[in-house]
C-alpha cells in the first residue's frame, strides 16, 4: 500500500485564508497608525483645533520635534506599505473577491442581523457586507489622511491638493476628523475580534 494511500488527505484539512504578504502588511499598516496616532496626538497638543488635548501619557515623541519623527517616519511606513497591500490585492484578484459586489441594503440587512445577535462569523474566509462597507471605509479613510496630511507637510508644493481640500486650515480639520474615524474603526475592529478570536488566529498563522 503506498503512502499516500495509507494517509488519504483529511476533509478537515486547514484552509488558507489570509495568504503570506496580507498578514505581512496587515501587521506593518498596525504598527504605522498606532505610530501615526499616537504622534498625531502629540503634534495636536502643539496647536490644537478644539478645546481639546490628549494626555501627554497617550503621546509619542515627547516634544514637537520628536513626534514628528516618527509621524513621518510611520507615514512612509503606511504610504509603502499600504501600495504593497492595494497593489497585491488588485493583482491577485482578492479585492474584487472579498469586497465586491456591495449594496447600501446589503449593509442595511447584516447590519440589522448583526444588532438582533444573528450575523453568522461561521466562515471567517467570507467577509459579511458590513465588514465590507467597514473595510473599505478604512482603505478610503487612510487615503484620505495621507492626501490632507501631505498638504499640511508641503502645502506650497501641493496647491490643488489644497484648494480641493478648501485650504490648509480646512485640510487640518479633515485630517483631524479623518484620523478620529480610524481610531473609531480600530476600536470597532478590535472589539469585534475580542468577540470572534478566531479571527485573530487566522491573522496570526493564516489559516
Amino acid at each position: 500500500m503506498s503512502r499516500a494511500a495509507a494517509h488519504p488527505p483529511s476533509d478537515e484539512s486547514p484552509t488558507l485564508i489570509h495568504p503570506r504578504w496580507l498578514r505581512i502588511t496587515h501587521w506593518l499598516n498596525v504598527c504605522a497608525v498606532v505610530v501615526l496616532v499616537l504622534s498625531g496626538w502629540r503634534i495636536y497638543n502643539a496647536s490644537p483645533l478644539f478645546d481639546l488635548r490628549f494626555p501627554r501619557e497617550w503621546t509619542l515623541g515627547g516634544w514637537l520635534g520628536g513626534a514628528l519623527q516618527w509621524h513621518f517616519a510611520a507615514m512612509w511606513l503606511l504610504v509603502g506599505n499600504g501600495l504593497v497591500y492595494l497593489t497585491a490585492n488588485l493583482a491577485s484578484g482578492r479585492f474584487v473577491r472579498r469586497f465586491l459586489p456591495l449594496s447600501p441594503r446589503a449593509v442595511w440587512q447584516d447590519l440589522r442581523a448583526a444588532l438582533r445577535g444573528r450575523l453568522t462569523h461561521a466562515d471567517p474566509s467570507h467577509y459579511n457586507a458590513v465588514q465590507r462597507a467597514a473595510y473599505l471605509f478604512a482603505v478610503f479613510d487612510l487615503l484620505l489622511i495621507v492626501l490632507s496630511g501631505l498638504v499640511l507637510w508641503k502645502s506650497v508644493q501641493f496647491p490643488l491638493l489644497r484648494d480641493l481640500l478648501g485650504g490648509y486650515e480646512a485640510a487640518r480639520r479633515v485630517h483631524f476628523f479623518a484620523m478620529a474615524a480610524l481610531v473609531a474603526f480600530v476600536l470597532l475592529h478590535v472589539t469585534m475580534v475580542a468577540i470572534v478570536p478566531r479571527t485573530l488566529v487566522t491573522m496570526l498563522r493564516g489559516r
